[in-house]
């Protein structure tokens, strides 16, 4: 998995077994492999129309599907295993564009697969993405069904909340009041009592960009929210940030760098630097809007405010964001999913793994009500490996 930060990869190596609603699962490794700075850049150039040419994003394709096949094998060494124990990888790849709606709905992730089956000699399931889309989805947030198979509480109601570079919630309700599955053709595709998804706004995305700003390009991100505890936050600005259309419209609903990538950042830091913020107030100000705009999602668009948050992802380790969100979310209790045993930065790795075994199985791994899709449907490409 290569997240909307697109700092680097994450790995993970799980023994899956059984079929939903009883999937027996174990997380065996997890590994995170930093982008060199080269590549990185490459991906960064991809996510702008003036750099991500037909020819620039047809040579990062392959080279991100080596990067992506050296992870693969990266973890199994970590977990003292072979490629030939192994039975299939799951691969995300990178999102470069994302058109979530409309007449032009449509998304492209890159990372070679038959470069990693080729490198590995496994089975890849890889573009997970698109055929939702094909089915009237947004393509996104697929973590949303192995959200509900893996988290769901027997009483409480729990929120999964994911901060990477976009951040994207998935409201579970309780055991106690899914409906038995002989009920579900009944209800609607967005019924709550099955849960539903959707992406709540900016996640880190916008804290990285101040921060590369702040440093000159020396941090990358804001570690254990450090440089935002320092600063103030700018009520006005702040104000300015949450009147953002997006955050006010209804689910389903997804988005990414279209929106809030480096031109927004760029148009924040000039008004910020207009009116003489300093730089740890501009952190400062983007955390708050991070943090507020989840909670300002919960209390909109949720149907009951959680009993309990679960955090994923870089976010969950920024420590002044952690802060800000248990204040707006109280009494909800927030913690990390590493509570339950799946480190924040493995979460959507865990879920691809999920969704590939699912789609191996030729079972359907999308959540209608989440994405959108008039359906559920098998998702994923297939490549054979030797």
């Amino acid at each position: 998995m290569s997240g909307t930060s697109a700092d680097g990869i994450d790995a993970v190596l799980m023994r899956i077994e059984n079929a939903p609603p009883t999937l027996d699962w174990k997380l065996i490794a997890h590994v995170n492999i930093p982008y060199d700075e080269s590549l990185r850049k490459d991906i960064f150039a991809c996510f702008r129309p003036e750099t991500g040419t037909v020819e620039h994003i047809c040579k990062v394709n392959f080279a991100l599907g080596r990067a992506l096949a050296d992870a693969a094998l990266k973890v199994i060494e970590a977990a003292q295993m072979s490629p030939g124990q192994i039975d299939l990888i799951g691969s995300h790849g990178q999102t470069v564009w994302h058109i979530p709606s409309g007449e032009a709905a449509s998304t492209l992730q890159i990372g070679e697969a038959t470069v990693i089956a080729e490198m590995t000699g496994m089975d890849v399931i890889n573009n997970f993405r698109t055929r939702d889309m094909a089915a009237g989805g947004q393509g996104a947030p697929l973590v949303a069904y192995v959200d509900q198979l893996l988290l769901t509480h027997p009483t409480l109601t729990r929120a999964a909340q994911n901060i990477g570079g976009v951040a994207n919630v998935t409201y579970l309700p309780p055991q106690s009041l899914i409906p038995s599955p002989s009920l579900h053709k009944g209800l609607g595709i967005r019924d709550w009592r099955l849960g539903f998804a959707f992406d709540t706004g900016p996640g880190n995305m916008l804290i990285d960009d101040a921060v590369t700003r702040a440093t000159k390009g020396k941090q990358t991100f804001d570690r254990d929210g450090e440089i935002a505890s320092r600063g103030k936050v700018d009520r006005t600005l702040l104000s300015e940030l949450l009147e953002e259309d997006y955050l006010y419209q209804k689910p389903p609903k997804t988005t990414g760098r279209e929106l809030f990538g480096v031109q927004f950042g760029a148009e924040v830091w000039k008004k910020a630097k207009a009116c003489d913020l300093r730089d740890e107030d501009v952190v400062a100000t983007m955390t708050a809007f991070t943090a507020r705009s989840i909670a300002q999602a919960y209390k909109d668009f949720l149907p009951t405010l959680p009993d309990e948050v679960i955090v994923s992802g870089g976010g969950a380790r920024n420590t002044t964001l952690m802060k800000m969100l248990s204040e707006h979310l109280a009494p909800a209790r927030v913690f990390t999913s590493d509570e339950i045993g799946v480190a924040v930065e493995a979460r959507e790795a865990v879920a691809f793994a999920v969704l590939a075994y699912e789609s191996y199985h030729g079972r359907r791994g999308n959540m209608p009500a989440a994405t959108g899709a008039m359906k559920e449907v098998v998702l994923g490409s297939l490549t054979r490996g030797q």
